[in-house]
């Protein structure tokens, strides 16, 4: 920084870059309104008062200034999207910074994945920062396409884009003071970065416990009790608001009556249909639920930054950088006017100025490596004609198991569509291992073909779910085909398929390909009988052993109540 520079320009002596004039400034520090101009120079604010000139002048003619938005947790991969194209989306709704954990990339493609991710943000109007994923991969249950230790995560951890640790999702490995997530763990706090929590459900002394690590924030309470436990203990409270888990009404209550200094905005998971309203459309929800206009800004910026030890973002002072939004009123947040980064005005009335169309891609390799499958390899020797299933449960993410009547055809168990009881299968598909987990799942209602998926988390292996092995070896050799993506087969014919060839998580094409052929393959996904509403984003979250009650993977069907891979047909001391 050039402080001869700024001083100058904060005395008057010289031209700022940029003068905003006539601005009702949003005070996040003093939370406060009052009239004034605000002078820039090399994107940074320079002054605030009466009386500036620039080589540039911008008059709002009394709208608002705030801080810009900033998303405290996020994984874009859950987008489908490469990180231009999110910032396509998300920079016009007055989101300006991202703390992003790459967790379900580095899953596949490891280390490389994260610098990818890093790379691919370079020369945005986003700002894109980094939190390590802890858990890679989350549990030793499944295949995924690298491990990360400590060591690894210590050749990312001094630079200056990386903010600490991303969530800790191995409670019990924190708890029973595992070396390896305490290395993880003690790695972050040696940098005096900040580690993030995923604390569901931990209360009492084990919560105590868990924070006495240096855990500081926690993204997954669906109540305010949660929350002001959480709260009481010292965390800062991250108010989840995603596609699948939604929790801004629930929490409303702290908003209003606890200390909101300690609590921000995430999205977690949002998919493309949910991008064009962000961060502001929580401020929005907010105000419209009695929360104080300043501090709903406040817990969208200055809350944000002051957590992640970002010193210079969330504010309007000098020293700050130039990120701002102007809007009409403290009422309406959904189109911002204006959105300034860096002091340059990157988006006009919900529109990117600029063209990211020709933006340089790193180059990722193939991730979807599976050996060849024969027309038998998704077959079931039969045991007997009970099972034990997975039946999901609507709207969660947590399942039950259930005992089922399937059929036997040759000696084999199939599927018996009648009682809605489908195959599923997991295939590995990072190192070609040929491990295919098998397994029954009740509760999608498909009645022909099939539907498969490389985002499956959190190992991101390759799910597929069908009413018979031919339509399933379709899929899978689609899915193949593209490397990576989401499809929807029936009789021998693919009725609609996104291809996802980034690491079989993200699409290299814009949002409004990537929202149609979503759209289409949920649509081909209820033309073959699925009555689940979004079962892709379902069947996804069945691979994942961390959560109840039953789940598959690549090596089998696991229970969480032993934590233990199971027989499906050992049902004899289950009830009928």
């Amino acid at each position: 920084m050039h402080q001869e520079e700024f001083i100058a320009v904060a005395l008057g002596e010289t031209k700022a870059d940029l003068v905003i004039k006539n601005a009702k400034v949003v005070n996040v520090l003093t939370e406060e309104i009052y009239e004034s101009e605000v002078a820039i120079v090399k994107g940074r604010v320079a002054g605030v008062g009466k009386g500036y000139t620039g080589e540039k002048e911008i008059d709002l003619k009394g709208s608002y200034l705030t801080p810009g938005f900033i998303d405290g947790h996020v994984h874009i991969e859950s987008s489908m999207m490469l990180p231009h194209r999110f910032a396509q989306a998300v920079v016009p709704a007055g989101t300006t910074t991202v703390i992003i954990d790459p967790h379900e990339i580095a899953n596949v493609l490891g280390l490389h994945g994260i610098s990818f991710m890093h790379a691919a943000t370079r020369g945005l109007p986003l700002r894109v920062y980094t939190m390590l994923p802890s858990c890679v991969p989350a549990t030793p249950f499944e295949t995924s396409g690298f491990e990360l230790n400590a060591y690894d995560l210590s050749l990312l951890m001094d630079s200056d884009w990386v903010l600490g640790l991303a969530e800790m999702m191995n409670f019990p490995g924190v708890i029973h003071r595992d070396k390896n997530v305490m290395a993880k763990i003690d790695l972050a706090l040696q940098h005096q970065k900040r580690v993030d929590g995923h604390a569901p459900q931990v209360t009492g002394k084990d919560l105590c416990a868990y924070i006495a690590s240096g855990i500081t924030s926690d993204h997954e309470c669906t109540d305010p009790k949660q929350a002001i436990e959480k709260l009481r203990q010292g965390m800062y409270i991250m108010v989840r608001e995603g596609t699948a888990a939604k929790d801004l009404n629930a929490l409303m209550p702290i908003l209003l009556h606890n200390n909101n200094r300690k609590i921000l905005f995430v999205t977690d998971d949002r998919h493309p249909e949910d991008l064009s309203v962000h961060i502001n459309g929580m401020v929005q929800r907010a105000v419209d639920n009695r929360v104080n206009p300043i501090k709903a800004i406040q817990m969208a910026s200055l809350n944000t930054a002051e957590y992640f030890k970002i010193q210079d973002l969330g504010a309007i002072a000098p020293g700050y950088r130039a990120d701002f939004n102007v809007f009409e009123n403290l009422q309406e947040f959904t189109k911002p006017l204006m959105v300034f980064k860096g002091g340059e005005v990157v988006a006009e009335n919900g529109k990117l100025l600029e063209d990211l169309e020709n933006i340089e891609i790193p180059a990722t390799r193939g991730s979807v490596n599976v050996g060849w499958l024969e027309d038998d390899c998704f077959q079931i020797k039969s045991q007997g004609k009970k099972v034990r299933a997975i039946e999901i449960i609507p709207h969660q993410l947590i399942t039950k198991e259930t005992i089922v009547n399937v059929k036997e055809e040759n000696g084999f168990a199939v599927s018996n569509i009648d009682d809605d009881v489908l195959k599923i299968c997991v295939v590995e598909r990072h190192r070609a291992s040929g491990n295919i987990g098998k397994g029954f799942v009740k509760g999608f209602g498909i009645k022909e073909g099939a539907i498969a998926s490389t985002v499956a988390h959190d190992s991101h292996n390759m799910i597929i779910i069908g009413t018979n092995d031919k339509d399933m070896l379709l899929a899978q050799k689609e899915l193949v085909k593209s490397q990576g993506g989401k499809v929807v087969v029936r009789n021998g014919e693919v009725l609609a398929k996104l291809p996802l060839p980034v690491a079989g998580l993200m699409s290299d094409k814009d949002i409004n390909y990537v929202t149609e052929q979503s759209e289409a393959i949920n649509k081909a996904a209820k033309e073959i009988g699925c009555v689940v509403d979004d079962p892709f984003m379902t069947m996804g979250f069945l691979s994942l052993p961390v959560i109840p009650e039953l789940k598959i993977t690549d090596k089998g069907v696991f229970s969480t109540k032993g934590f233990n891979f199971v027989d499906i047909f050992d049902v004899e001391n289950e009830k009928k």
